[in-house]
C-alpha cells in the first residue's frame, strides 16, 4: 500500500510502499478514503509531541470502509464507513476509564503518533474508537469533524458546564480555523453570540469568521466591544492566554483547546481575580465522539475543506503551518471512493 511515512522530527514525510497490516483481535482493518490535516500532526512532524513511534504514518482525521474484521470483532460489518479519531485506545481498567475519561487514562495511544494513522491506503483501528459516521456528509466533509469537530466539541462542552446557567453567552474563539469555523456553527445554532480573534491584519480570516456566524471579528491582540462569559483558546499561542483572561467578565472561563502551546508568560493576578478560571482539554472522549457526531448533521455543520492528494501532504502541512487556507485541509487517499 502507499504510505507517507515521518522517519525523524522536523523531516518531510516520504512516501512509500508498506504491506498491508494485519487486523488484530478486536480491530479494523480499514480501507481509508480521506484524512484531515490537524495542527496537532504539525507538532508530531515539528518534533513539539515527544514520542512518537518513529518511523510513523501521521494522520487521525480517518474516514474509510472496513475492509476486514479481525478476531473477535462481531458487532461491525465490513464495507460499514467509520471514522477514527486522535483517541486509538485506553486500558479499560484504570479510574479515569471507569469515569469515562478515557482520555485521561495515562495507558492511552493516539493515532498517528503511536500507532499508525491515515496518511496511507490502509490503517487499523480499536473497533472500540472506531466511529460510526453520520449521513448527509461526503468523506471529504466529514474528516474534519473527527479531531477538529470533536475536540472543539469536547472545549465547548467543558467551557458551558464552568458557567452558570444562562440562555445565551458570548463566547470568543481565538484562532479561527478548522475547529473554529466548525464549533462557531454549534454555538450559533444554540443562540450563543461567538467574538472571532484573528491574527493581526487577517481581513480575510475576520471575513471567514463572520460568514460562519461570528458577530465580530478582531485582531486577537484587541479587546473585545463587550466583556465575554469566556473564550476558548484553538491557537497555540501561550500569550494568549492572559489576553482572553484581560477579554472575559468576572467568573469567566478561559479554555486552552489545544494538545502543545507555547509557554504561558507571567501576568497580573489581577487579571485571574475574581474567580475567573484557566482550564485546559485533552483529546475527547467516546461520549463525546458519538454526542458531536449525532449532533453535527442537526445542525448542520458544514465544513470547508481544501483537498490534496496524498502525495502532497507535506504542501498541505506547509500550507497549515503558514495559514494559506481558510477551514481544514484534507487528504484525499482514494479519489475514486
Amino acid at each position: 500500500m502507499r504510505a507517507m511515512v515521518l522517519d525523524a522530527a522536523k523531516s518531510p514525510l516520504r512516501e512509500v510502499d508498506l504491506p498491508i497490516p494485519e487486523p488484530g483481535p478486536g480491530q479494523l482493518l480499514v480501507k481509508v478514503t480521506a484524512c484531515g490535516v490537524c495542527r496537532t500532526d504539525l507538532h508530531v512532524v515539528d518534533g513539539e509531541l515527544p514520542e512518537p513511534a518513529l518511523p510513523l504514518v501521521p494522520g487521525h482525521q480517518v474516514v474509510g470502509r472496513i475492509a476486514a474484521l479481525g478476531p473477535g470483532v462481531k458487532a461491525r460489518r465490513v464495507g460499514e464507513r467509520v471514522g477514527i479519531p486522535w483517541l486509538a485506545g485506553s486500558c479499560g481498567l484504570c479510574p479515569y476509564c471507569r469515569e469515562e475519561r478515557e482520555n485521561l487514562c495515562r495507558e492511552a495511544r493516539y493515532t498517528g503518533y503511536q500507532q499508525d494513522g491515515g496518511f496511507a491506503e490502509y490503517c487499523v483501528a480499536d473497533q472500540r474508537y472506531a466511529f460510526a459516521l453520520p449521513d448527509g456528509f461526503d468523506d471529504l466533509q466529514v474528516a474534519p469533524l473527527l479531531c477538529a469537530g470533536l475536540i472543539g466539541y469536547r472545549a465547548w462542552r467543558l467551557t458551558l458546564a464552568a458557567l452558570p446557567p444562562r440562555r445565551s453567552y458570548d463566547i470568543g474563539m481565538y484562532g479561527f480555523g478548522a475547529a473554529a469555523h466548525i464549533l462557531c456553527q454549534v454555538a450559533d445554532h444554540a443562540g450563543h453570540r461567538v467574538h472571532a480573534f484573528v491574527r493581526p491584519g487577517d481581513v480575510a480570516g475576520a471575513a471567514f469568521a463572520r460568514r460562519h456566524g461570528a458577530v465580530e471579528a478582531h485582531d486577537a491582540d484587541k479587546l473585545p466591544t463587550r466583556p465575554l462569559d469566556a473564550a476558548i483558546i484553538f491557537a497555540p499561542v501561550g500569550d494568549l492566554v492572559p489576553t482572553a483572561l484581560r477579554a472575559v467578565d468576572r467568573a469567566g472561563v478561559v479554555t486552552c483547546a489545544g494538545i502543545h502551546m507555547s509557554d504561558i508568560p507571567a501576568f497580573p493576578y489581577a487579571d485571574l481575580w475574581h474567580e475567573k478560571v484557566v482550564r485546559s482539554v485533552a483529546n475527547l472522549t467516546r461520549r463525546d465522539g458519538e454526542e458531536f457526531l449525532a449532533l453535527a448533521p442537526r445542525i448542520p455543520v458544514r465544513t470547508t475543506v481544501r483537498p490534496y492528494p496524498l502525495a502532497q501532504v507535506n504542501d498541505a502541512l506547509d500550507d497549515l503551518r503558514a495559514g494559506r487556507f481558510e477551514g481544514a485541509a484534507v487528504i484525499v487517499v482514494d479519489p475514486d471512493a
